[in-house]
């Protein structure tokens, strides 16, 4: 029987490695600034947005979410004064969500701490500066 990996193995792991940074870093942003995974790849969604600013529907694009649900994560960083949302000038129906200067604030903070948790997790794995490059190649590769 051959030993290779196969493409389903290969997905599986991905998906189990996925899940783990993911709840590892939820688990951080939460304890320490009280953010989830899901909230920060927001922020960071609109940082990266010119003038820091998305309609909902680019936010959903950029992270992997429908536009409802980009509607439901923004509610309540709306309330804590961390993004805002106007209606477009030349479109009532179309709303554009912005990063405030407090949302900038806590983004900073909290990639921060991504940082921190991010260097753990690729540390206790051994990477090399090369061996993270070859795998963010590959993950780049699989995102075209």
């Amino acid at each position: 029987m051959d030993n290779a990996p196969t493409s389903r193995q290969f997905v599986l792991k991905l998906a189990a490695t996925a899940q783990h940074v993911a709840q590892r870093l939820d688990s951080s942003l939460g304890a320490i600034r009280g953010l989830s995974l899901a909230e920060y790849r927001l922020l960071v969604a609109l940082a990266d947005a010119p003038s820091s600013r998305a309609s909902r529907v680019d936010l959903a694009r950029a992270v992997g979410l429908t536009p409802s649900g980009v509607t439901r994560a923004l509610r309540p960083m709306e309330k804590l004064g961390i993004v805002a949302t106007v209606r477009s000038k030349r479109d009532a129906r179309l709303a554009i969500a912005g990063l405030t200067p407090a949302g900038r604030v806590l983004l900073n903070d909290a990639s921060s701490i991504v940082d921190d948790s991010m260097a753990d997790i690729i540390g206790r794995a051994g990477l090399s500066s090369e061996e993270l490059a070859t795998i963010m190649d590959v993950l780049a590769k699989l995102t075209r």
